[in-house]
């Protein structure tokens, strides 16, 4: 009877992965099992005591329990800007090319829905993130994958690109989740010059700029303002800010305004408090980013070793907060390996097919868990061979 009901933009359109998966780990946890989650992308680190300060004053303003802008306070959409000036080296109008999100992952429902007709071509990568693909059918267009490989360092092929017709959006992320691979200005000039010669929007999804990479790079750096790219930022993962749900989408500023569009049917604004808490992330000194870099390339150090305890490997140089890890020829297909990880030794790590067919031969680790976990992890790995 319920499915009867459902609207036909859900068709096609599972459950998230990671939240089905949940649920199992938490039966087996019922069942006594403790079971070590390495998959998931949601840092167990603490924000800046800046932020939670801020957070705590902002409460206290007299108009705090309000409604608020639906482009967000004025001074958080300066913030943005600064930030990006200070540490992508390119300027943004934070009136007009500036848009405060209730987290990025909002803002690929918004671009989807305000930028796309049924029928319309999206090219989303493969592997990638699936909320790019599932967004693009809900709004009823037609997903295309493009493949990003190894052999090809998990970059686009534009010789395959320049032979598609009639795209309207193309989804890229760098750095790249899940396979590390981190972007570059003569990637983004590329990608920027593809968009003009063929008409195609671009969006670039960069929440993971911060992490374990040598600079910041950005799709907007050597962009025109009439240039059809937008991209999404985060400080979900720069700032420990998941649950905060804070993001932006910058760049071409007509696009950005039919996106407000639409998210002004959306919801009525964020809560001040947490735009202030924003503005004092956003303010942090490189230090702060020094700090948990610190953190997870110890974090990472671990991983490797675990790679090694279960015969895998890393085949790419990577940033990021995940390590893309190839399975040996010996064993199983990802979803096979994921499943024996879990029941062998009952830790959680997802296949790589989650993220597209091309990563079928992977698994994905998370560093978000702190050292005495994956301390434990290999010692529950080494006491089983």
């Amino acid at each position: 009877m319920v499915d009867s009901l459902k609207s036909k933009r859900l068709s096609g359109v599972g459950e998230y992965y990671f939240s089905k998966k949940l649920k199992q780990i938490e039966e087996l946890n019922k069942a006594g099992h403790q079971v070590l989650n390495l998959g998931i992308g949601s840092p167990d680190l603490k924000p800046p005591q800046s932020v939670q300060d801020a957070l705590i004053a902002g409460l206290e303003e007299s108009n705090a329990n309000q409604y608020q802008s639906y482009k967000g306070i004025p001074e958080l959409r300066e913030a943005f800007a600064s930030w990006y000036q200070t540490y992508f080296d390119l300027s943004l109008n934070p009136d007009q090319e500036v848009l405060p999100l209730i987290g990025s992952k909002e803002g690929i429902m918004h671009i989807s829905m305000s930028l796309l007709n049924e029928r319309d071509k999206v090219l989303v990568p493969n592997p990638g993130y699936p909320t790019y693909g599932a967004a693009s059918k809900i709004a009823g267009a037609e997903v295309i994958h493009y493949t990003l490989n190894e052999n090809n360092n998990y970059l686009p092929d534009f010789d395959e690109l320049e032979l598609l017709e009639n795209v309207k959006l193309m989804w890229v992320n760098y750095p790249h989740m899940p396979t590390g691979t981190d972007g570059s200005e003569e990637l983004f000039q590329r990608l920027v010059n593809f968009s003009r010669k063929k008409g195609i929007i671009i969006v670039n999804d960069n929440p993971y700029g911060f992490i374990l990479t040598n600079e910041q790079n950005s799709l907007l750096k050597h962009r025109h303002e009439s240039d059809l790219v937008l991209e999404l930022n985060s400080l979900s993962k720069s700032h420990n800010m998941a649950g905060w749900r804070v993001g932006l989408i910058s760049g071409n500023p007509d696009l950005i305004q039919t996106i407000l569009t639409f998210k002004s049917n959306m919801d009525s604004g964020q809560f001040k408090p947490i735009m202030r808490a924003a503005i004092a992330a956003l303010n942090e000194p490189k230090s702060w980013y020094d700090q948990i870099n610190s953190e997870y390339r110890k974090r990472r150090e671990k991983v490797l070793e675990i790679v090694d305890l279960i015969d895998c490997k890393i085949t790419n140089k990577q940033v990021g907060m995940f390590v893309w890890t190839k399975i040996s020829t010996k064993h199983q297909q990802a979803e096979l390996f994921a499943d024996h990880l879990l029941e062998e030794y009952k830790i959680f790590v997802p296949p790589g097919s989650v993220f597209g067919s091309e990563g079928g031969q992977y698994i994905r680790f998370s560093l978000c868990s702190d050292m005495p976990v994956w301390n434990e992890v290999i010692n529950r790995i080494k006491e089983k061979k």
